[in-house]
């Protein structure tokens, strides 16, 4: 057991694969969170998160001496040994991996004690000579799912692709500990095999999981039974094994093999090619079987467990179609999953482990829970909004209060305006929750289109996320009674009484095309199979965003919009108002709202427009 002290101050760290990120803790509780991308505007940036920890360390006013422990998110020399294990097994196929994978080891990874210290050294510009705490990546991820959550006990699943051996974990909560008591091990991933898919569909692994569940309604699971007979044998209490010989994860610089090709039909899509009926049945039937073992887990784990509640986290927990059907099928009565489910999560499943586990620091459970609406990042002051559009030559008019803002941004959503909201804390995680958002009127039928391609340059099929107001939840969307739902994270139907026949006028659209049936009375934000990924919004976590939302209300009756990120396709969320001032004039944004600043694209002088291909051009697409 560490060292007690009156007060402790813990920084947890994840880093050097994707994601990195910083997040501070206080005597327990969660002081700051953000990720590296967000400031060094690298997408998923790996790298040492410097720039996170001093915005973290700043925000609570502490020197980096005054830390009493680190926590790093993983056990690395726990790693190598899986890595080195690997490369030993498929030599000579995996040389080439090796060749990759070991110049990074030698020079980083191997020394990550010195890393952190000379990383913390340059990162705050001071020394820290204490304690530095290697956490099991699942550990990490179990502890970002429960002790934030608002569950006295309650039972644990982590899923992921892989951390130093284990790629899936079940476990419980009780109070201040976890326990984990099985593990499923590398190879064999539910994520891995959903990153497969993913790279065999043409999209980029670890960033573009989420399109293929996006693409997943379009299709048909018609190739669901191949993926059960030669890839997976799924058991009945969700174990499963995976057949390597169809995969090369293991062995080369490819996600899958050249049978799988034979199996599915021909090789993978390139990057930015059409999307066919192919692809489109491909995500439908990895979909299908990934909710099935989502489903077969979760009940093993309360059957085993004895507990109502269950926590997720893992990059798999932010499957928001899988988590519904568990919240609707499973056995659980209620189910938190940790906002920041990847890598970046766990940084601060680092630091929690740290004081609860560790430390035997008490925890008391909170009807919220404790992440205080995943708020955590960094807030800018409207003095300094001020002197940025005074010195950019901004036309913008200063509102008094929220009421008349939130009217008048409320106003311009009516009239089909696209409304760049830049607000408070922003948020840790990959969801804007109202903070550094871009919004839309759900009821237009054009907005969806407008929205991919005029503001965030991406796919057309792509669907954009509900922000509806809390009270108002159940009178648009099937959740059940209490459910809560503040961090975009699970799926549920469009109400029967709100929806539209898509093919009302019997001609109806195929294929990608599906996208511009009006299926709703919020097309905008209901995807092709009615589903809608919902966010809850209310005023004790969202505070002027709910304002917002019943202005929204009072003018049309509807307490739901349009929330997508504040970025263009490649982008990380925007972090400061100069950010988001440039997202604003390179696209066809119509207002952008900073604090109480509103301005109108229509006013702005003409000299300072930005390159909208050049802005574009500085980030690699997803």
């Amino acid at each position: 057991m560490l060292s007690r002290s009156s007060s402790t101050a813990i920084l947890g760290i994840s880093a050097f694969y994707h994601d990195a990120a910083a997040a501070l803790v206080v005597d327990g509780e969660i002081v700051a969170a953000a990720q590296e991308e967000r400031f060094t505007r690298r997408k998923h940036d790996p790298s040492f998160p410097a720039n996170a920890i001093r915005y973290c360390l700043d925000e609570a006013g502490l020197a980096p001496e005054r830390l009493d422990y680190v926590g790093f998110y993983e056990k690395p020399l726990l790693k190598l040994e899986r890595l080195l294990d690997t490369y030993l097994s498929y030599a000579p196929r995996g040389f080439r991996s090796f060749l990759q994978f070991a110049p990074a080891w030698a020079k980083h990874k191997l020394h990550l004690r010195r890393e952190i210290a000379n990383g913390l050294s340059s990162a705050a510009g001071g020394g820290y000579r204490k304690q530095i705490v290697f956490t099991e990546h699942h550990e990490s991820h179990a502890a970002s799912a429960f002790f934030p959550s608002p569950f006295e006990k309650a039972a644990i699943l982590t899923m992921d692709g892989v951390g130093e051996w284990a790629t899936t974990t079940w476990g419980a909560g009780s109070g201040n500990r976890i326990e984990l008591k099985q593990e499923i091990r590398f190879p064999h991933s539910l994520g891995l095999l959903y990153s497969a898919f993913t790279y065999f569909t043409g999209f980029k692994v670890n960033s573009g999981e989420y399109k293929l569940m996006g693409l997943a309604p379009y299709g048909a699971p018609r190739y669901a039974d191949r993926i059960r007979e030669h890839l997976i044998d799924l058991k009945p209490d969700g174990s499963f094994r995976m057949d390597q010989s169809w995969f090369s994860y293991c062995d080369g610089l490819r996600m899958t093999s050249r049978k799988f090709d034979r199996l599915f039909d021909g090789p993978p899509r390139a990057s930015e090619a059409p999307i066919t009926e192919r692809e489109m049945d491909i995500a439908a039937s990895v979909q299908e079987v990934t909710e099935e073992t989502m489903l077969r887990m979760t009940r093993h784990v309360s059957a085993e467990t004895g507990l109502r509640d269950l926590c997720l986290a893992g990059g798999v927990a932010l499957n928001c179609v899988g988590n519904g059907r568990v919240l609707r099928e499973g056995p659980f009565d209620n189910v938190w999953i940790q906002p920041a489910a990847g890598d970046a999560g766990g940084a601060l499943g680092a630091a929690l482990f740290i004081w609860h586990q560790l430390l035997d620091r008490p925890r008391a459970a909170r009807t919220q829970d404790s992440q205080r609406g995943s708020l955590l990042g960094p807030r800018v002051s409207d003095e300094d909004i001020r002197a940025l559009l005074d010195k950019v030559g901004a036309a913008y008019r200063e509102y008094p209060d929220d009421a008349s803002l939130c009217d008048a941004a409320a106003d311009l959503l009516t009239r089909e305006r696209v409304v760049g909201w830049f607000q408070g804390r922003m948020e840790f995680g990959p969801r804007a929750l109202g903070a550094r958002s871009i919004l839309g009127d759900a009821r237009s039928p054009a907005m969806q289109s407008v929205m991919n391609r005029k503001i965030k340059f991406r796919e057309s099929f792509r669907p954009f996320a509900p922000s509806v107001l809390g009270e108002r939840v159940h009178d648009w969307f099937d959740m059940r009674p209490g459910e809560d739902g503040p961090y975009m994270l699970v799926t549920a139907p469009v109400r029967e009484t709100r929806r539209k026949p898509a093919d009302g006028d019997g001609r109806a659209p195929r294929g990608l095309d599906r996208v511009r049936a009006v299926r709703s009375e919020v097309p905008a934000v209901t995807h092709v199979d009615y589903s809608a990924r919902v966010q809850t919004v209310d005023t004790d976590r969202h505070g002027r965003y709910a304002e917002l939302l019943r202005a929204f209300e009072a003018r049309t009756g509807c307490p739901v919009i349009v929330n997508t990120s504040f970025n263009v396709r490649g982008e990380p969320i925007v972090c400061t108002p100069e950010q988001a001032w440039r997202c604003f004039m390179a696209t066809d944004m119509d207002v952008l709202v900073l604090e109480r600043f509103l301005l109108l694209k229509e006013a702005q002088p003409q000299a300072t427009a930005i390159d909208a291909d050049a802005y574009l051009g500085q980030f690699e697409l997803d």
